[in-house]
């Protein structure tokens, strides 16, 4: 089978959750023995200079790289309140990458295209005229949703308004591009319920790991400890990192004086660099965010908004890590409450989940085991990509 990854991003180098996710599927269909071409687009937000990426790499998925301009202009973007298109799909439009696609096409033939995210929906037309593969959308969130929850959660009136109509737009634009794809491959059974209400081909295939091959070297831990790594520039984060500082920080330092809280990741935001909370440090991208993680005690994720699955829990479980995440951070994942991750979605949750872990070295670290033997059973990469090849096989068949 032959397929054509297009990505809204690149997947090398895989060093936050998009990449990393999209890395995982195409690897993983590589070692079944398939062939896949992937063309991406590279940003000024996400740029990726071809002469870096592995001669290997580029070898076993034909990588091409293809730049768009997906900075947010002030201008569009105020205009764009007085019509009915989705601005966050706008941006996505662009001549030359429409040509690369048909210069792709023109030259090879492919069994499947899958389309990594949303965004890259506006090419399924041009796509039909130029080849007969089947078109499936790896749905990595449901777009409309994050926005929506984002929208409930912003206070500056104006601003309300402007995120309430950039998510009515994304989801009239999402519930009909779902109907166009040959297939959709959900991130989680959730999500996938919402697609099957519109698409009757849909399969759930969640992130997956091969925990074999994670680093299993001893590391030094820091205990007791808290962490949070994520790329900033993803604005649920953000998000929940200011609400977890303005309104539980606080609380904790109070109780743990000594406890540290490291902040780990991609383009952290200026405000966050010059601030100055107490034991809060600030640490930015790492080299190894597995050796980081398993370097640190206890992992926060303080989620408000965000759909799909985190890609980080599911890495944080793989650490061993003892979790506290709000109920939406922890959605697509099929984890208990006090046996292999603590929920919490209120300032005085997140502090009595914190307290538990600090005060509890024994709970702590079963929970911690016991999320990594969750990911063993739920999220085995080869199987995951078993499910999805036959989920391949089974849409070519049809007529």
């Amino acid at each position: 089978m032959k397929v054509l990854f297009i990505c809204n991003k690149s997947p090398y180098p895989a060093k936050e959750g998009g990449p990393i996710a999209m890395h995982r599927v195409i690897d993983g269909v590589v070692r079944a023995g398939h062939s896949v071409k992937v063309l991406a687009i590279n940003s000024f937000k996400y740029n990726i200079d071809i002469n870096d990426v592995p001669e290997d790499y580029k070898q076993k998925t034909g990588l091409e790289l293809e730049f768009i301009d997906l900075r947010i202009k002030p201008i569009n973007a105020f205009f764009n309140l007085f019509t009915d298109q989705s601005y966050h799909v706008q941006r996505f439009i662009s001549s030359s990458f429409s040509k690369k696609i048909v210069n792709i096409l023109s030259a090879e033939k492919f069994d499947v295209i899958q389309f990594e995210t949303l965004f890259i929906a506006p090419y399924i037309e041009e796509i039909r005229k130029y080849s007969d593969a089947k078109i499936v959308l790896r749905a990595h969130n449901i777009e409309h949703l994050i926005w929506q929850r984002i929208a409930e959660t912003t206070i500056n009136p104006l601003k309300k308004i402007y995120v309430k109509h950039l998510a009515n737009t994304l989801k009239k634009y999402e519930i009909n591009a779902i109907s166009k794809f040959d297939g959709i491959a959900a991130i989680t059974k959730k999500d996938g319920d919402f697609f099957r209400q519109i698409n009757s081909n849909v399969v759930d295939i969640p992130f997956g790991i091969y925990t074999d091959e994670y680093d299993t070297q001893e590391v030094e831990k820091e205990l007791p400890s808290l962490y949070h790594i994520g790329s900033m520039n993803w604005m649920p984060n953000e998000e929940g990192i200011r609400w977890f500082l303005d309104n539980v920080w606080d609380m904790v330092h109070k109780r743990f004086p000594d406890l540290p809280l490291y902040l780990a990741g991609r383009n952290m935001p200026q405000w966050l660099i010059k601030s100055d909370y107490v034991n809060v440090h600030v640490v930015g991208e790492v080299d190894s965010a597995m050796h980081f993680m398993k370097s640190k005690g206890i992992m926060i994720v303080p989620l408000l908004s965000g759909s799909g699955i985190r890609i980080k829990i599911i890495e944080g479980m793989t650490a061993s890590s003892p979790i506290v995440s709000t109920t939406v951070g922890a959605e697509g994942i099929m984890c208990t409450h006090e046996k292999d991750i603590m929920l919490a979605d209120t300032p005085k949750d997140f502090v009595a989940a914190i307290e538990k872990l600090v005060d509890n070295p024994s709970f702590a670290k079963k929970l911690g085991d016991d999320a990594f033997r969750l990911i063993e059973n739920d999220h085995n990469n080869k199987i995951i990509i078993q499910k999805l090849i036959k989920f391949y096989e089974a849409i070519c068949t049809v007529a």
